[in-house]
Order: C-alpha cells, then sequence, then structure tokens
C-alpha cells in the first residue's frame, strides 16, 4: 500500500509542476519536482513541508479551476467536464496530503512510532518519529 502513497504524491506534484510550467513559473516547476524527494528525509519536518506544499497546491487548483470556470460561462461554453476532471486533480492532491498522515505511511517514511508528531522534549531519538 505505501507504493501507491508514492506513486500518488509523485502524480500530485508532477500534476503541479506541469501546470506550473505551462504558466511559465520555472521555480515553482522546480520545486514541486523536487519536492518528492524529502519522502528520504525521515524528520517530521520534511513530512509537515510536502503537506503544506500539496495543500497549497489544491489550492491553486481550486483557484485555477474558478478562473477557467468564469471564462468557459462568459463565453457560454460547456464547463462540467473541467470541474469534473480539475475536481479529480484537487482530489489527488488531497489524498497525497493525507495520506502522508496515516499510520501505516508515517511508519513507512518516518521511523516506528507512525504517525507525523513532533518528538517530546525528553525523548532520547530526535532524528525519528
Amino acid at each position: 500500500m505505501w507504493i501507491a502513497q508514492v506513486v500518488l504524491i509523485v502524480l500530485a506534484f508532477a500534476l503541479l509542476a506541469a501546470h506550473f510550467l505551462h504558466a511559465g513559473w520555472a521555480v515553482a516547476m522546480g520545486v514541486c519536482l523536487m519536492a518528492p524527494m524529502l519522502l528520504w528525509i525521515r524528520r517530521w519536518w520534511a513530512a509537515r513541508l510536502m503537506q503544506a506544499m500539496l495543500l497549497v497546491g489544491a489550492t491553486e487548483w481550486v483557484r485555477t479551476t474558478a478562473m477557467l470556470v468564469e471564462g468557459r460561462q462568459e463565453a457560454g461554453l460547456p464547463y462540467v467536464r473541467l470541474v469534473a476532471i480539475l475536481g479529480g486533480v484537487v482530489l489527488i492532491t488531497l489524498l497525497a496530503a493525507a495520506g502522508l498522515q496515516t499510520g501505516r505511511s508515517g511508519r513507512r517514511f518516518f521511523g516506528r512510532g507512525g504517525g507525523l508528531s513532533r518528538p517530546s522534549a525528553g525523548s532520547s531519538d530526535k532524528s525519528v518519529i
């Protein structure tokens, strides 16, 4: 199951990278292409950073959907298929962010404890959650 979660995360970032490439935002595209490499860092902050990036990405997809729907409505063109497709992309992005929160992937990527909570102050092992 963890392979499916990794594929979902990589897919979400690849879709965001393609969107930013199309928009001409090369730096954002590069960040999205590099972001899945954070999966190799077994720290709580790496998971939280990816989650934040995916949530910002989902917000960007919602904004883009609203702009495209508005343009199609003004032109008198159908927009239901556009909403369905981009709604699926938003769902993929949100599922990728949520996948980093589950106990199973938390254990796989971030150590034996599962989840992504910050280590306690008295903890001797601060590198693995």
